[in-house]
């Protein structure tokens, strides 16, 4: 009995792994358990492979996102029931963010939907809430007329190139012309060879980058992970990391789940109301209570982003007080922002402490650090120059 407990035990702890996981360790980089999955934190060290990516190019696995696709008829009435944006404006080949919600407004998921054609939609989740979104899209939209449900989650090997130097890198790799693929937009294209490859200019970081869709069998994936870091050699590519799309994000100002986003944070609060189409004509769900939101004024709180002021890093979970020392919130994340070279937060506090230089200081080991508010993103990409 107790051998058989044991075999349960370490079951149960057994970590999920990508097609590519052989491959990380043998660029020996350091794994951590990230929502279930044996996943790369860094390679060559954070701050190498964040500035890679904000100066060059570099390469993420993200095959641990999850992919439902629902197809049929009765499609775009599904998602425009299950998602806050408004799908009806989408053409085909087009992306937007999104995010489904619970009955009162907060989170369930935040989302990238792809519109693969009239009648086909491809809803990109979080790895961390795979089982729990999928598990949402059944109960919500399941019993809708004419609409097909279908988890494709592991049969993709999803990898990100980002940076300056991602087009450029990725052009090497296929004949199809990226310059001519949008930001938030994707096509169908060849690429290393593998035939009929979503290639989407999408990304985590901040910077422009493409999102590309292999099969998720280990000797494909190996082989496009290596091609695509030959291609890029000479503009200094890395394997990166979680730990550096996570300081990536941050100076992005790009919302994450479980610290910006969650079941206990609504849409307005998150500041993603532009995201929240409540005028759709569709009355999708958590609309309701968004709604209740506006008519009391909006929400009390807000999300805001913290410069540190004195010297001091302050990290997630850190209180936030008003100058006077009362607590008024909480950093949702922060850290150093290595191209910034700045410290850096994101945090909720009070709407009227949430106008921009409003100086408020964080608890750090017991002692009150000044910061203020500052405009977000922290980070904005260079806009590209027309050559004449």
């Amino acid at each position: 009995m107790a051998d058989v407990l044991q075999e349960i035990e370490a079951g149960l702890k057994k970590l999920r792994t990508t097609a590519l996981n052989a491959v990380h360790r043998t660029h020996k980089a350091k794994m951590v358990d990230f929502g279930g999955w044996d996943m790369p934190v860094e390679y060559s060290g954070l701050i190498a492979e964040h500035m890679a990516v904000r100066t060059g190019v570099g390469l993420f696995d993200v095959s641990h996102m999850g992919d439902i696709q629902l197809r049929g008829p009765g499609s775009l009435a599904a998602v425009q029931r299950l998602l806050m944006n408004d799908a009806s404006r989408l053409q085909a080949g087009q992306a937007h963010y999104s995010a489904m919600l619970y009955e009162d407004g907060t989170f369930v998921d935040d989302v990238v939907l792809h519109k693969l054609s009239d009648n086909d939609y491809l809803i990109v989740i979080n790895a961390g809430t795979r089982e729990k979104d999928v598990q949402w899209v059944r109960k919500t939209i399941g019993s809708m007329p004419s609409v097909h449900i279908n988890d494709f989650s592991d049969y993709y090997t999803q990898l990100a190139i980002q940076g300056p130097k991602a087009e450029a890198t990725l052009q090497k790799l296929t004949s199809t012309d990226l310059s001519g693929i949008k930001n938030y937009w994707f096509t169908w294209g060849q690429v290393c060879g593998c035939h009929n490859v979503m290639i989407a200019r999408t990304g985590y970081t901040g910077e422009d980058g493409f999102e590309i869709y292999i099969p998720s069998d280990e000797p494909t994936s190996g082989r496009v992970w290596g091609e695509v870091l030959a291609a890029g050699a000479e503009f200094g590519i890395v394997p990166c990391g979680l730990g550096a799309r996570n300081t990536l994000r941050l100076e992005a100002a790009m919302a994450l789940y479980g610290h910006e986003i969650s079941d206990s944070i609504n849409v307005f609060e998150a500041g993603l109301g532009r995201y929240c189409k409540l005028d759709k004509g569709v009355e999708f769900v958590g609309a309701p209570a968004l709604h209740a939101v506006q008519e009391a004024g909006g929400p009390a709180r807000r999300l805001v982003g913290l410069e540190m002021v004195e010297r001091g890093i302050g990290r997630d979970g850190y209180p936030v007080c008003a100058p006077s020392g009362e607590r008024i919130g909480e950093i949702t994340s922060g850290s150093p922002a290595p191209f910034l070279k700045k410290n850096i937060a994101l945090a909720y506090v009070p709407v009227e402490y949430g106008a921009v230089e409003t100086e408020v200081a964080v608890e750090i080991r017991g002692a009150l650090v000044r910061a203020k508010v500052v405009p977000t993103p922290f980070y904005k990409k260079p806009k590209k120059v027309a050559i004449a």
